[in-house]
């Protein structure tokens, strides 16, 4: 079975504990936040994920992480099923999975606007709006800068990317001119 298919029965399986004790929002900025700590240290990762280290001592890491991140015991349940399966690897999967469970029972869809510079207000307003209308659900956009885009704006929603930048019509063109 895939590391996909795995994180998908997990993140279901959280989101419907969450679902029950209406704490879906909650549940999956706590995943989130503990996804987001595993995989900013190496030194945490070996210690959970190491053989050696005993269930006991593994569970009393987890519930002290658990405690420092103000994780509820929902969420400190998940690690430890995880660690116990050793499927702590697909942690951050499970997390992505679980946010974008919560973003479709709310009606919310995320999109990602990469600009080279910073952008007028009014414009992340005018591109909110116009994504609202085309995909008829609420959007909350992330901005991102990357200055290699040169100018121009990448927005992404979900697996649509529309590629508004320079550096991607350059590319555009060079492949063009490739072709023939």
């Amino acid at each position: 079975m895939s590391a996909g298919t795995i994180a998908e029965r997990y993140a279901r399986a959280v989101f419907e504990l969450a679902a029950e004790a209406g704490q879906l929002e909650q549940l999956a900025e706590q995943m989130s936040n503990l996804a987001a700590s595993y995989q900013a240290s190496p030194e945490l990762k070996r210690v959970l994920e190491n053989p050696v280290v005993s269930s006991q001592q593994r569970d009393a890491l987890l519930a002290a992480i658990g405690t420092r991140l103000g994780l509820s015991q929902t969420a400190i349940n998940a690690a430890r099923l995880l660690a116990s399966r050793r499927k702590l690897r697909i942690l951050p999967d499970v997390a992505r999975r679980v946010r974008q469970l919560v973003d479709e029972r709310a009606g919310v869809v995320r999109a990602t606007v990469i600009s080279a510079r910073p952008l007028p207000e009014d414009y992340y307003r005018r591109l909110s709006t116009q994504l609202e209308r085309s995909t008829q659900r609420r959007v909350l956009l992330e901005r991102r800068q990357d200055p290699s885009l040169i100018a121009g704006v990448v927005t992404r929603i979900g697996d649509n990317v529309i590629d508004g930048s320079i550096s991607g019509r350059l590319a555009e063109l060079e492949r063009r001119l490739l072709q023939d």
